[in-house]
């Protein structure tokens, strides 16, 4: 495939996000070997935190903002979840593919907890060159409230126009979003009202699935549509296939 693709590879595929920063390598392994196997040119990948960031940025109420003299949090939950972006590019790399990771901290800045800037130029070399920039949910530095929480989704959400992105694709630990335990086949801002989707049960600072799914709404009023999959769907992403998951249009039909 020739076209541009973005890969967002959710936190609880790569980690177990009942624990501390517990690193599913296994995971990572197969992610990576499939990612070498299937990526072509042209593929940015964007992770979540997972259980690397979350309970940190709880911990320290950075969703809340953060005060002069009350900033330790940001420093904390930026070390957590380049912990798991660096194991993530190590991955990659291990299995050939010219992985490099960047970091929302040094690139991006929010307002209100919304990217208002990302240094995207750099990112567009990277891609130039044939290499795989690998993204990750941060804390950045927020105008009104100091730092705050920028999700992986979010990242997908503000990147994928910027970078022209043709395709772009979710991996999960489910297939699909479900709904009274089915897989919605089609998402569209005019059928959202109908569905019934839960929250996390464990620590996420960023929405959940239903965060998820307004970033992708969003995303496709700006012209890119979305899928959401299981992760074990990675190869069909990458080839072009459909992924039996649910994806994210203006148009049903799509």
């Amino acid at each position: 495939m020739s076209d541009r693709m973005m890969l967002k590879i959710g936190g609880s595929v790569i980690t177990d996000k009942g624990g501390d920063c517990a690193i599913n390598h296994e995971s990572l392994a197969s992610i990576a070997a499939a990612v070498a196997a299937g990526r072509g040119t042209g593929l940015v990948i964007v992770h979540g935190a997972g259980s690397c960031g979350h309970p940190e940025a709880k911990r320290y109420r950075i969703e809340h903002g953060v005060t002069e003299g009350h900033a330790e949090g940001i420093a904390i939950t930026h070390h957590a979840v380049s912990r798991l972006n660096r194991e993530v590019v190590a991955a990659l790399r291990k299995e050939g593919t010219e992985a490099l990771g960047v970091h929302p901290l040094h690139v991006a800045f929010s307002d209100k907890g919304r990217i208002i800037a990302f240094e995207s130029l750099h990112l567009k070399k990277m891609l130039a060159l044939g290499m795989v920039p690998v993204i990750h949910g941060d804390v950045v530095m927020d105008r009104s409230f100091g730092a705050s929480i920028v999700s992986g989704d979010q990242l997908v959400r503000h990147l994928a126009p910027l970078l022209g992105i043709d395709r772009v694709g979710l991996a999960t630990d489910v297939p699909g979003v479900l709904n009274r335990g089915m897989v919605v086949s089609v998402i569209t801002p005019a059928s959202t009202d109908a569905l019934q989707i839960g929250s996390s049960t464990y620590t996420d600072v960023t929405g959940g699935m239903k965060g998820k799914i307004n970033e992708l709404l969003d995303l496709a009023r700006a012209g890119v549509g979305s899928e959401i999959f299981h992760v074990s769907r990675i190869p069909d992403f990458l080839a072009g296939r459909d992924c039996g998951g649910t994806k994210v249009s203006m148009k049903g039909e799509e």
